[in-house]
Formats: C-alpha cells, sequence, structure tokens
C-alpha cells in the first residue's frame, strides 16, 4: 500500500468533483504566471486563459488568407478572425509540487496548453506537447522532495481560424504512488450488452492480479478478477443518465494492495447501420450542436460550472448531443456530458498535412497523428456519452488517394485504442463530388457530411451502411433582436451596422437554413440526424463580416456569446423539445417610425396552426403548409401592417383545441431592470432585461448597465451579446445589447445588484 499523506479536505473535493478519482491524484490549481519571461510573476488559478482580457484590437489577427470553404479565389486582409483578443505569443507558469517519501512513480497530466507547451521539473525538460487541445502526462523521477514545475507555452501567428485562448486552459493533475499501479487512462471499458461490462486493465510494474468492481451508490453490485462484469444494469441515456462507480484494485507481485482507482461509468450499447442509429437497441436521430471549446466571456479557461449552464439551456431546447468541433474535448468535458447526459462527437483534428491556416496543426500532422489519437481515445473511451470519433472537420485531403489512405490508418487507429465495436468513426466530409470519387465516404463507418443537402443521397449510395449523418448543418447567422426589413431569404448577408437577420432567413453561400435540413431529414428515412453549426456563438469567424470592422465573433449561434436565446432557439425548440410546448413570436413589437409599414410575423411553434392578432383583430389562421420551403416547418403572417399595440398568436393542435398561446407588447421607455437569476455551483448566471414601467422588453436600449455584488459573491464577466462589441467582458459595466445582458457572479449567495440610469434594481 501506498504511504502518502494526503490532505483530507483536498481529497474531500476531489471525491466530489472530479469523476476519475485516484487516491493518490491532486488537482493543480494555484500557479505562478509571466508574460515577460519570468521578470514579473502573478498568481493565477488554473484553468487559466491569459488572452481573455484583452484589450480587443483590429492589429491582434489581421490575416491575409483566402478561405475556400467561402468560394474565394484570392487572398484578403481578414479581421477578428481569431477574436481580435492578443493570444498570440508565450508565457511561463511555475509552481513546485512535492514528492513523498518512498514514491516509485510521479507524473503530471495536463488535460490542455494552448500551445506547443514544453515541461520543465528543476531545469531539465522532462515533456511536452505540440497540439493545444489534447490531454498529454510527462513523469517526473521519483526523487522524494518539493521539485519546481515550469511550463512553457507558444501561440503562433495565424495557428488558428478562430479564439484559441492561451495557457494552461484546462485542469492539471499531479500523480504519485509506487512502482506497481494502473497506467495513466489504464482502464478499457465497455459494454457488449446491456447486462455485461468487459474491462482490461493496463498496469505497470510486476502485477500478480487486478480486480474490479461495481458500486451503485456506495453498495456493491458486482466484482470479477477477469474483466467481466455481470449484472442487471440500468442503461445510461441522455433521458437516464444512470452512472456506476468503477473500482479497480492493482495488487503487486507479492500480492499486496499496490493500487485503487475509482471512475463513473455507464452502460449501454451503440448500433449503427441501414437500419440507423440505436441507443440501447432504440432507434433515435441525433438532435446535436457544435460546439467550440470558449465559454464566451470566460475565455478558453475550463470552468465546469459555466458548462453545465450550456449543457442545462441546450437539454431545455430537446438537444441530446454535441460535437466538439473542432477540436478534442476535455475532461471535465466530457465527466459533464456523462452526469447530464449528452452524447458526444469526440472530435480530434481541423486539419491534416494540407495547411489551412498557415501555421496550423500540418506543421505537426505527419509526426504528431498517432500520438494525438490514441490519447485522445484512450482518455475518452470509458465514458459513455462518447457514441463516436470524429478524425477531421473538412480535411482538404478528402479529395485524393492521400485523404483515403489517411482516413483508412486514422479510422484503424481509433479501432486500435477503443474496444466498442459500437463506437464507430467518422469525419465530416465536404467537398463533394470529390470525396466519393475518392472511396473516402465509402470508406468511413459513418459517413457524414457539412451542408451539401443535394448529395446527401449519393453519399448514402456510396456508403455501404446506407445512412448518412449531418455532421454540420445549418449555418444560418443572425443577432438577437435584429430584424431588417423587407424581410429577404439570401445566401450573401451584409447590413451596415455588422448584424444579421433575427427573421433566421439569412445563411451563407456554402449553408442553409435548418428548414432545409429538416425537410431532408424528414423525407429521407436513412439519415441519422444533425449537429448544428454552432449551439452557442463563439469568439472569432466573424462570418459574413470578416473582412469588416469592429466584428469579432460568430453569428451562428442558436443562443448568443452571453448564453441569450436568438430568436431561432425557439425554432429549433418546436422540433426537438417533444416533451412541452413552444409559442414563439418575430419579431418584438416596438417599432417607433414604422407605423402603417409592413412588418411580417413568423410564430416558432410545435403546433400545426395558429391565429394570429393585432391590437384583438384576427390577421388570419395559418396551417404549416409541407409543400413550403418556409411554411413547413414556421407560420408566416407576411402582411401584418404595424400598429403599436398588443399582438398575440393562439396556438392549436390538430384537432381544433387551443393548447398555447404568446403575446408580446410595445414598450414605453426605459424605467427598470428586470434581473433573472440562476445558479450553476459556483456561479451565480444573471440575465438584465430593461423594461419599461409596465414590465414589457424595451429592445431599443443600449445604455449603459452596472453590476454590483456584495457579501461573498464577487463580479467575474459580463456580456451583451453583441458580435461588434469591444467593451471589456472583465469590468462590471457594459452596455446593453437590445436591452439584454448576462452578468457572472462567482461565490456564494445572490447579493447582487444591476443599476440603469444611477438607479438600483
Amino acid at each position: 500500500m501506498r504511504t502518502k499523506v494526503v490532505d483530507l479536505a483536498a481529497l474531500a473535493a476531489l471525491c466530489i468533483s472530479a469523476v476519475c478519482v485516484r487516491c493518490d491524484a491532486q488537482i493543480l490549481s494555484e500557479w505562478r504566471f509571466s508574460r515577460d519571461g519570468g521578470k514579473n510573476w502573478e498568481d493565477v488559478s488554473v484553468p487559466h486563459d491569459w488572452a481573455i482580457a484583452g484589450p480587443f484590437d483590429i492589429r491582434n489577427d489581421l490575416q491575409k488568407v483566402k478561405i475556400l470553404e467561402n468560394g474565394e479565389e484570392k487572398e484578403s486582409v481578414k479581421s477578428g478572425r481569431t477574436g481580435a483578443l492578443p493570444w498570440v505569443g508565450g508565457a511561463l507558469y511555475s509552481r513546485k509540487v512535492t514528492v513523498p517519501e518512498g514514491t516509485g512513480y510521479a507524473a503530471l497530466v495536463f488535460d490542455g496548453v494552448m500551445s506547443e507547451c514544453e515541461v520543465y521539473a528543476d531545469g531539465k525538460k522532462i515533456g511536452g506537447w505540440k497540439h493545444g487541445y489534447n490531454a498529454f502526462a510527462v513523469e517526473l523521477p521519483p526523487v522524494a522532495g518539493e521539485h519546481e514545475i515550469v511550463v512553457k507555452t507558444h501561440n503562433r501567428p495565424e495557428s488558428s481560424r478562430w479564439y484559441p485562448g492561451a495557457g494552461i486552459y484546462r485542469r492539471v493533475k499531479f500523480l504519485t504512488g509506487g512502482e506497481t499501479g494502473l497506467e495513466v487512462w489504464g482502464n478499457a471499458v465497455y459494454s457488449p450488452d446491456l447486462e455485461t461490462v468487459k474491462v482490461t486493465s493496463e498496469c505497470r510494474g510486476r502485477v500478480s492480479k487486478v480486480i474490479h468492481r461495481m458500486l451503485d451508490g456506495g453498495r456493491e453490485i458486482a466484482r470479477t478478477g477477469n474483466g467481466t462484469l455481470k449484472g442487471k444494469f440500468e442503461p445510461w441515456s441522455p433521458e437516464s443518465p444512470k452512472l456506476y462507480t468503477l473500482v479497480t484494485e492493482v495488487y503487486d507481485a507479492a500480492g499486496a494492495l499496490a493500487d485503487r482507482a475509482e471512475e463513473k461509468i455507464g452502460v449501454r450499447t451503440l448500433e449503427y447501420g441501414k437500419d440507423g442509429f440505436k441507443l440501447n437497441g432504440v432507434k433515435r436521430k441525433f438532435k446535436g450542436v457544435c460546439l467550440h471549446h470558449d465559454l464566451g466571456p470566460l475565455g478558453a479557461a475550463f470552468n465546469g460550472d459555466a458548462f453545465r449552464r450550456q449543457l442545462a439551456l441546450l437539454k431545455e431546447m430537446g438537444c441530446d448531443s454535441i460535437r466538439t468541433a473542432h477540436n478534442m474535448p476535455g475532461e471535465e468535458q466530457l465527466e459533464i456530458c456523462d452526469e447530464m447526459g449528452v452524447m458526444v462527437m469526440a472530435e480530434s483534428f481541423d486539419s491534416w498535412a494540407a495547411a489551412k491556416c498557415r501555421n496550423g496543426y500540418n506543421l505537426f500532422f505527419d509526426g504528431w497523428w498517432r500520438r494525438d489519437i490514441e490519447n485522445l481515445v484512450k482518455k475518452c473511451r470509458n465514458r459513455p456519452s462518447v457514441v463516436m470519433w470524429s478524425i477531421g472537420n473538412e480535411i482538404t485531403e478528402q479529395v485524393n488517394a492521400e485523404g483515403l489512405r489517411l482516413s483508412r490508418e486514422l479510422q484503424a487507429w481509433c479501432r486500435r485504442f477503443d474496444p466498442d465495436p459500437g463506437r464507430k468513426v467518422t469525419q465530416g466530409l465536404s467537398w463533394m463530388p470529390g470525396a466519393i470519387e475518392s472511396g473516402v465516404v465509402a470508406a468511413m463507418e459513418i459517413p457524414a457530411v457539412t451542408y451539401r443537402l443535394p448529395f446527401y443521397k449519393a453519399i448514402c449510395e456510396a456508403s455501404p451502411y446506407g445512412f448518412v449523418l449531418g455532421a454540420e448543418t445549418a449555418s444560418t447567422v443572425s443577432s438577437r433582436g435584429e430584424y431588417f426589413f423587407p424581410v429577404e431569404v439570401t445566401d450573401k448577408p451584409y447590413h451596415g451596422n455588422l448584424q444579421c437577420s433575427g427573421y433566421d432567413v439569412e445563411y451563407c453561400i456554402w449553408s442553409n437554413l435548418p428548414d432545409d435540413d429538416w425537410a431532408v431529414q424528414d423525407d429521407n428515412p436513412w439519415t441519422i440526424g444533425e449537429f448544428v453549426w454552432t449551439g452557442f456563438d463563439y469568439l472569432g469567424e466573424p462570418t459574413p463580416y470578416d473582412m469588416h470592422w469592429p466584428s469579432r465573433s460568430s453569428y451562428f449561434g442558436i443562443f448568443d456569446l452571453a448564453g441569450l436565446p436568438k430568436d431561432r432557439y425557439w425554432l429549433y425548440r418546436s422540433r426537438w423539445n417533444t416533451s412541452s410546448r413552444t409559442c414563439h413570436l418575430v419579431p418584438h413589437w416596438t417599432w417607433p417610425g414604422r407605423e402603417g409599414k409592413v412588418t411580417p410575423v413568423y410564430c416558432y411553434t410545435d403546433s400545426p396552426e395558429a391565429e394570429l392578432f393585432v391590437n384583438g383583430r384576427s390577421q388570419g389562421r395559418r396551417k404549416k403548409d409541407p409543400s413550403s420551403r418556409l411554411d413547413r416547418y414556421r407560420l408566416r403572417w407576411n402582411d401584418v401592417v404595424y400598429e403599436p399595440g398588443e399582438l398575440k398568436v393562439v396556438a392549436y393542435a390538430a384537432d381544433g383545441g387551443k393548447v398555447s398561446q404568446a403575446v408580446v407588447r410595445t414598450a414605453g421607455r426605459a424605467a427598470k431592470v428586470k434581473v433573472e437569476k440562476r445558479r450553476f455551483g459556483s456561479l451565480l448566471f444573471v440575465e438584465a432585461t430593461v423594461t419599461d414601467a409596465d414590465g414589457n422588453w424595451v429592445p431599443g436600449f443600449d445604455g449603459v448597465l452596472k453590476v454590483r455584488t456584495s457579501g461573498k459573491l464577487r463580479f467575474k464577466a459580463v456580456c451583451n451579446g453583441d458580435a461588434t462589441s469591444l467593451e471589456s467582458f472583465h469590468l462590471p459595466r457594459m452596455k446593453a445589447f437590445h436591452g439584454k445582458l448576462t452578468a457572472i457572479c462567482e461565490g456564494e449567495g445572490e447579493d447582487v445588484d444591476v443599476s440603469l440610469g444611477g438607479m438600483e434594481i
């Protein structure tokens, strides 16, 4: 047995917050940080993103590039492509660790460092990793005593297509133990059926036996010495994310217990085939979104409570899955997906050897991809939430023989380290028909495509598996609270204020509307669902305004950068959330100067029919029309004439009964702030809405709101969701965007005020 003395308070915190708990694991959160080569240091808490504090500046990421996906034929200067934040350059992190007497093994496990990381112990380099999104472990000489750890990071210019963050942005673990024990990510777990769990363990040192035990709430329900656990297990699913505790005990050559590890696992089965996708034997389609790794105003530094909020908002919409676009997920991220019941496509690379960015992963692909895939799969393979691997996103090589060779090799490499035959491998294919003609489509276990709806049938026919997944869909662009007249469906949106229409009719030349994806899915039973681009707006990639300043974040999100829902939220909710009613009106009804002008009204509802009223006068009853592109999934009144007052819609079920309604009213002058508070762990999210005296939202308000905390609660960040705002996230004041913003506070209690015009609310 190990003789290491463990801080009981620290261990208790680990047992509560970490899913995979080693009896000798410490999470290293306190570090020193320097941006000037070690001349000056400050204390920081890891995970840490040193670039998110800004300032925003057009000079931070000007790039002269040609974006093939946008149909560009020549290079042009792009601004805001990586968020206009100062993420380029290097940094140092330093701290001391203590190796106890009698230690035979010591290692540091980094879940993600941005980027090109080098790790030193007492001045000697002991390891490092090139890929900023991957996890890796480095061993320390197991010499008892205190050791100085230094981590060097370096972000090259033009190495990303979005905001990557900077620094040690995911957690770090320090492992110490004996010469015999379980390797890092040493267990491989899968369920061939719902009554069997198979476990193999990779160990170091001389091992006499390995015992596995399954616990349910602390009660042992199964035990084995041969790697096969049998029992009546409750299956894991998004609707019922049941988790068990797997205990692994490793005994040394003398028969003494040398190591003990715990991890949360789920029991579930996966099937992909001509009958579609089945989870636990039940057919279903993915209702998924793509997510970049930044958390809006919190940046790239992973925060489990902020991520829980994202998943909670998505699940309330009816979403059941995410794609970790276009990067490898963090360990904590997957632990939370396990816990909350969200299926995951775990992605790996945005490029292979052919460059998308001058200094991207292409510089390292040939020498590193095997190590990167191995670590990705080993780290993620025991997570019930991970239901497929992605070996790349819109890879340039997909159209040629080299792409076919690499697709087969990367897919086989995933299989080498994943024992679960039900979990398959995919990639987001885009260049059609080239990817069909090259054989890459036929080679993939899951044929998946980004957009390219006219090719779905050809892809299905080219694949031996008989189905198609939308790995990336829609890319509709919109801004919360923005509407333009006349309402025009367009794939070339441009407006002078650098915003996009909330009517959800604007998209990109390579993408489409949500309605288009749903029509293809509904009309073709061999489709297995979609991953929408994107669940939340993210920093960087400000399409369609990447050549216009100021614009520094995306417009693709169903939620804006502050986590506030755009109108599109209710459109997706009307399709995905089958447990409660949806009824939402577009647009708002406060239009000074538009009196007497045509102002179209849309209703997003799960009902097949609804009637619209303006100040009590019926504007007609509408039914969804399966033959119409925009009326199949929406209800539209295109000839409504604006007049101030009340806009009301009443929705009806198929049998004619009233089931839901929505009302919006013309707002008066801004008078107060409505505050809605929602806590996730240590974080309190405060959604502030400016209203008139009667409580009606004032969409035209763009004045400054101030945030003040007291007691044990402290201000952390603020965001208004405006892709053109250059205000700092880290000052407790910001202009509202269409009368709203979100403040994030940390600590105990709810002692927070939001002020408007000197009046405390």
